[in-house]
């Protein structure tokens, strides 16, 4: 069983909006920062959202400031990533991850700091 799994990727139009969704097994979601991740074709991988283990430190990519929210359930065991307004160039796969020794913080521009990875969902913004 994969220690992370993505799902609610999908085809929107431009300026809808999509949650993508990343259930957490095998490990419980308190001890973990956890950080959002996109790639885009023929770009690097590059951070979009994270939250502490706390759930109260949130950061955001530029990009992404004002439409993106990212939460979690606890009790289900899940972080989403909410995306409102979407752009053309907020296609790409989306990752989530799963950080052990970000005690208290998260980070998008480490992502050695992150120690489990989910496969991905893909998220295209297109008319």
């Amino acid at each position: 069983q994969l220690p992370l799994v993505e799902s609610g990727g999908g085809l929107v139009q431009p300026g809808g909006s999509l949650r993508v969704s990343c259930v957490l097994s095998g490990f419980t979601l308190r001890g973990y920062a956890i950080g959002w991740f996109r790639q885009a074709p023929g770009k690097e991988r590059e951070g979009v959202a994270c939250i502490s283990s706390s759930g109260g430190a949130t950061k955001y990519a530029d990009p992404v400031k004002g439409r993106f929210t990212v939460s979690t359930d606890n009790v289900k065991n899940t972080v989403y990533l909410q995306m409102n307004s979407l752009k053309a160039e907020d296609t790409a796969i989306y990752y989530c991850a799963a950080g052990r020794r970000l005690i208290g913080i998260c980070v998008l521009d480490a992502h050695e700091s992150y120690d489990y990875w989910g496969q991905g969902t893909q998220v295209t913004v297109s008319s």
